[in-house]
């Protein structure tokens, strides 16, 4: 029962995209998938009203009550759980950073977002999480670009992931309807990057990809308000 911990301090990284995407791929894999949704603006749980609480499903939580509202989930099935973060709070992300079983840092391939993430690479060093770089909102026919913000990245003690996450279109179409892209264009290149990215992340946690048992219509798991 991972759980994944998506921080940055940096605004606009895409940690939501992520984080709501690596949960629906565990629900597409079988799995009762959780997002805690410690960010103020809500952003993951306006999703989900968009939605219509379709799985997966997420909740709130004050980064206080993070610990307790993660270990009655688990207690409630959830088989995977995935924290989103607010920018600028140190609190949420080091609460979300001791609870997690893997960190994944967002990050644009800019100097600028790269510059930005040394905080959060020295919070994760402290509190010794292992922990990757994902880099998000990319062209997605650029190596040599990936390749050089990946040896930056080395140089702040923190290892870049091998996959990243490029700008697509289908996620901003996505988003806007209050879908995944795996439900947007299930054939399409931002589909097959998510699942490639889950499954290494799986890899990573050491947890089977998908679940022996049958994916429910909705999660277990309740709602924010109803959960101590």
């Amino acid at each position: 029962m991972p759980t994944i911990a998506i921080i940055s301090q940096k605004g606009g990284a895409g940690k939501t995209t992520l984080a709501l995407h690596l949960a629906a791929a565990a629900h597409d894999a079988g799995r009762v998938a959780l997002v805690i949704d410690t960010d103020p603006q809500a952003t993951a749980s306006q999703w989900a009203a968009w939605r219509q609480d379709a799985p997966p499903e997420v909740i709130d939580s004050p980064p206080p009550r993070l610990a307790a509202k993660i270990e009655q989930a688990r207690g409630q099935g959830a088989e995977f759980i995935v924290i989103d973060t607010p920018p600028h709070a140190d609190s949420a992300a080091r609460a979300a950073v001791e609870i997690a079983d893997l960190v994944l840092i967002p990050c644009r391939p800019s100097a600028f977002d790269l510059s930005a993430i040394q905080t959060t690479a020295k919070l994760v060093q402290l509190l010794r999480k292992p922990a990757f770089v994902v880099f998000t909102a990319g062209s997605p026919n650029a190596p040599r670009m990936y390749q050089e913000a990946s040896e930056l990245v080395e140089g702040f003690g923190t290892t870049a992931c091998p996959l990243f996450i490029p700008d697509r279109a289908a996620f901003r179409h996505a988003s806007a309807e209050g879908r995944t892209v795996m439900e947007f264009e299930p054939e399409g290149k931002a589909a097959d990057d998510i699942r490639r990215i889950y499954k290494w992340t799986c890899l990573q946690v050491g947890t089977l990809v998908g679940s022996s048992k049958k994916p429910a219509r909705k999660s277990s798991v309740h709602k924010g308000k109803n959960v101590a």
